[in-house]
């Protein structure tokens, strides 16, 4: 492994790119992590906006790609990532820095295909497929999905249809058409718009729910109610079934995940901080 820096943080990014957290998370064996090869991470400006210097030297992604943040407030979370690390280094525990990469490497050079894959989700969207019973759920669909709705609606133009059960139903062109406008509007352009692709597509795959993830990206609910929104169904069960100690494990997982998730786009839109 490289001892340059550069390197050495790609190194860590290209081994964990392909290990699945929540997998690693209930394996019988720890991963084998690299040692912390650094004293100290701070933020500093650079040419085109900020970045993460480890002893001074600029961290790069994975695809050897200058690791350029766009706020300094997302730089400063990101160093404070480097340096929450200990002896050995955790890239499953670095969510910004890994959004950061995915952005930088991936996101920025398909941003067309990465928009068109969230609307596609609102084409079948959890929100719109109803339980018809038991009754509890129905409820409980209702009182998380429904406030959803009438957001997409009243402030997006976006009149998504319900249906009762699983089968697919296709959505209207318009509704479809409102959506994929207000993820335009909120992606918008310059330097954070890959940034903010990146942890809408991030939370949109996670959510199962393009207005769900829409909604939490642009700060009208928070990451917790967003995760309990996507999870209707899930917790539905675990009261009625219970839930071993793996599902916790991965359920938590995946909470960290969003929250990760909506900071970013908070701290590129000069939110106050918030917690991962």
């Amino acid at each position: 492994m490289s001892k340059t820096v550069g390197g050495l943080e790609s190194s860590i990014f290209i081994e964990a790119r392909e290990r699945d957290p929540l997998r690693a998370a209930t394996a019988s064996g720890k991963p084998k992590l690299p040692k912390r090869f650094y004293a100290a991470a701070a933020a500093a400006p650079v040419a085109g906006g900020f970045s993460v210097l480890l002893d001074g030297k600029p961290v790069r992604t994975p695809a050897r790609q200058a690791l350029t943040l766009p706020t300094m407030a997302l730089a400063q979370a990101i160093a404070a990532e480097w340096t929450a690390q200990g002896e050995f280094i955790d890239p499953g525990a670095m969510r910004l820095t890994k959004l950061a990469n995915s952005a930088i490497d991936g996101v920025a050079a398909q941003a067309p295909e990465v928009e068109a894959d969230i609307v596609k989700y609102a084409g079948s969207d959890l929100i719109c497929y109803r339980a018809e019973e038991p009754e509890s759920l129905v409820r409980a669909q209702a009182q998380a999905w429904d406030p959803l709705l009438h957001l997409a609606r009243e402030k997006w133009d976006a009149r998504l249809i319900l249906c009762a059960g699983v089968i697919f139903h296709p959505q209207p062109a318009p509704a479809l058409a409102a959506v994929a406008a207000q993820v335009r509007a909120h992606v918008g352009e310059g330097p954070a718009a890959p940034f903010r692709l990146a942890a809408l597509h991030a939370m949109t795959t996670l959510a199962g729910s393009c207005v769900i993830a829409l909604a939490a990206a642009m700060g009208e609910i928070d990451a917790d109610s967003a995760f309990a929104a996507a999870n209707v169904d899930e917790d539905h069960q675990m009261r009625v079934w219970g839930a071993d100690e793996e599902a916790l494990v991965k359920r938590g997982l995946r909470l960290e995940e969003m929250r990760a998730q909506a900071r970013l786009c908070a701290l590129l839109d000069g939110a106050a901080d918030q917690k991962a």
